[in-house]
């Protein structure tokens, strides 16, 4: 997590150098704890004069809204936004979540309302007065937005379609930091989490065609009641998360999210499969157990795993931390001296010593 976080926060004096600003005496300090990105924005802003990262008037979807100048107080309807939004240290402005955001209850005030991203209690989200309120793509399934007498009455109501790519991701964290007032260190997770898959990618580029692996990512345990595999294909962030470990997915030839027979995902014969179903702590044991399954290279080979749901099925900088978790379990022997933290943290280094000579 330490590396992570060191790649997310150099990545902001990597932004600030790429203006060809010039300083003296500038140092980069050594970020080894998520609180301190505040100092190192603070650096990067001794290097350039200012960085203004407008107001946006669009949102993700395209629609028109108007962000309040200043945002002291949010609803966030969606986990992966609530997450991101504490990471940037605005768990004190958050007034109203999600029943999904209730893991971070924790982190926010107590007694904070929750709502159902699907029926919210939009009266009751009124009452709250927020600034704005952020809701997920999720929220608008058949195309119909449930907050829309929130945006009728002049609430500013910011939809965020789910991601199917990293650069989505990206481009999402950037838009809530600028919502926000937190622009430059929205913009310094998003440089950090494309330098972190680069990185990733460097290693997964040079595994040999014959050693790559095929992988299966399921998210529940096929039964009697529900006899299918959901999964995904091309199209989604997570099909690249495989793609940049070097793996095959079992399904990449199928597009977007997926449900598939048992029979279709016994025949892709997966050299690993990932569970990615938190609520179902045994999900690795009952997979192994499933009869018909015994030829199935991971299950011969005992390469079944629990994967963390909320890591990899959030869309925000975290997929990094799920990416290199993926990626040891596929390749326990490539990954283990992965520290792209480090060594952009030297360049990063290098960076603002080359400014400060001139």
């Amino acid at each position: 997590m330490k590396k992570i976080i060191s790649i997310i926060l150099a990545a902001a004096a990597t932004l600030a150098l790429a203006t060809g600003c010039s300083s003296t005496n500038v140092t980069v300090p050594s970020v080894t704890v998520p609180s301190e990105i505040e100092s190192l924005v603070s650096e990067g802003k001794e290097i350039v004069d200012e960085l203004n990262v407008a107001i946006p008037t669009k949102d993700r979807a395209g629609n028109d809204i108007k962000v309040p100048e200043t945002v002291e107080n949010i609803v966030s309807m969606a986990p992966s936004t609530t997450q991101f939004l504490i990471d940037l240290g605005l768990a004190d402005k958050i007034i109203g979540i999600d029943t999904n955001s209730a893991t971070y209850a924790d982190k926010l005030k107590a007694d904070i309302p929750q709502f159902d991203m699907m029926n919210p209690d939009n009266e009751a989200i009124a009452a709250l007065a927020p600034d704005i309120v952020f809701v997920s793509g999720m929220s608008s399934v058949g195309g119909t937005s449930p907050f829309q007498s929130l945006v009728d009455s002049g609430i500013c109501v910011a939809d965020i379609p789910s991601p199917s790519s990293i650069e989505g991701i990206c481009e999402d964290l950037e838009f809530i930091g600028a919502c926000v007032g937190k622009g430059m260190e929205a913009l310094a997770y998003s440089k950090g989490l494309t330098a972190f898959m680069a990185g990733i990618e460097e290693i997964g580029k040079n595994i040999p065609a014959e050693e790559q692996k095929t992988v299966l990512v399921m998210m529940n345990v096929p039964s009697a009641e529900y006899p299918t595999i959901y999964t995904f294909g091309k199209g989604t962030y997570m099909n690249e998360m495989l793609e940049a470990i070097g793996a095959k997915n079992a399904f990449g030839d199928q597009e977007g999210w997926l449900s598939v027979s048992v029979e279709d995902a016994i025949k892709a014969n997966p050299d690993v499969i990932l569970m990615d179903c938190n609520w179902l702590p045994d999900a690795a044991d009952q997979v192994k157990a499933l009869a018909g399954w015994e030829n199935v290279n991971a299950i011969k080979n005992g390469a079944v795993y629990a994967v963390n749901e909320d890591l990899c099925s959030r869309p925000n900088q975290h997929v990094a931390e799920a990416t290199l978790e993926w990626a040891k379990f596929i390749y326990a022997d490539k990954f283990t001296d992965f520290s792209l933290g480090d060594e952009l943290g030297n360049a990063v280094k290098d960076g603002v010593d080359k400014v400060s000579d001139n």
